[in-house]
């Protein structure tokens, strides 16, 4: 049986990574916790971690330059936390390379669907699922969980956004049942998706000009009137 995610969060406040730790291990997750960069680095080298919590103003090297320098030789998902709200300050933590960021003060249950999202825009919660085989097979496609790809009936790799993919390992992984689109945003996006989000459309769109023969007569991924849609072919779970 395989552990749940590894999280691990950075910040000079001993308070906050109290609560998050307790907070985090209470919803599943095994938590570490460092109050600096050097820390961070020797915990890392102890063990294997599936996601990062980093404030950004650390003692010594700061969020920002660890980010970077962990980008240098790691894809680990990096969430950021951070006092300072202006625009130019999300941004330029994104180009370091977080896959998101958390301005401070922020409810803990905000902070745990951002890092479900990420895991699972990144493949990861999935692989910890116990039941979760790596490979989803359907109609002659295979669907990599670990690998985050999908090859067509030919072998070909279809190259799809991270959206398109979490769309698909959603239907994947719910194959034959009426899916709504509130239950495709929760499953995709979890619950940061706010009401207006039409982002499952333009993706199921793209979605099916990718995997159907006849994106306009579509035998993958059907329409169901009034309730959502239908995930049609049987798939089995390759291990």
């Amino acid at each position: 049986m395989t552990s749940s995610p590894h999280i691990l969060i950075v910040d000079d406040d001993r308070e906050l990574r109290q609560l998050l730790t307790g907070f985090l291990s209470r919803h599943g997750y095994r938590v570490d916790a460092a109050a600096d960069g050097r820390t961070m680095v020797k915990l890392m080298q102890a063990a294997r971690f599936d996601l990062l919590v980093l404030d950004l103003m650390l003692p010594g090297e700061d969020g920002l330059t660890l980010c970077r320098n962990l980008r240098a030789a790691s894809n680990l998902p990096v969430i950021m936390l951070t006092a300072l709200a202006e625009e130019t300050d999300r941004i330029v933590g994104l180009e370091m390379g977080a896959d998101d960021y958390v301005v401070k003060p922020f409810n803990p249950r905000e902070l745990l669907a951002r890092i479900k999202a990420v895991l699972r825009r990144t493949g990861t919660d999935l692989r910890h699922h116990a039941d979760a085989g790596k490979v989803l097979a359907f109609a002659g496609w295979r669907l990599d969980l670990a690998k985050r790809e999908l090859h067509s009936p030919e072998g070909v790799l279809m190259p799809l956004t991270s959206g398109e993919f979490d769309l698909l390992a959603a239907f994947a992984e719910h194959p034959q049942r009426v899916l709504s689109r509130d239950q495709l945003l929760d499953l995709t996006k979890g619950r940061i998706a706010n009401a207006y989000d039409r982002s499952i459309d333009v993706q199921l769109s793209r979605l099916r000009r990718k995997i159907e023969t006849d994106p306009n007569e579509p035998v993958l991924i059907k329409t169901v009137r009034g309730g959502g849609y239908l995930f049609i072919p049987t798939v089995v779970r390759e291990k």
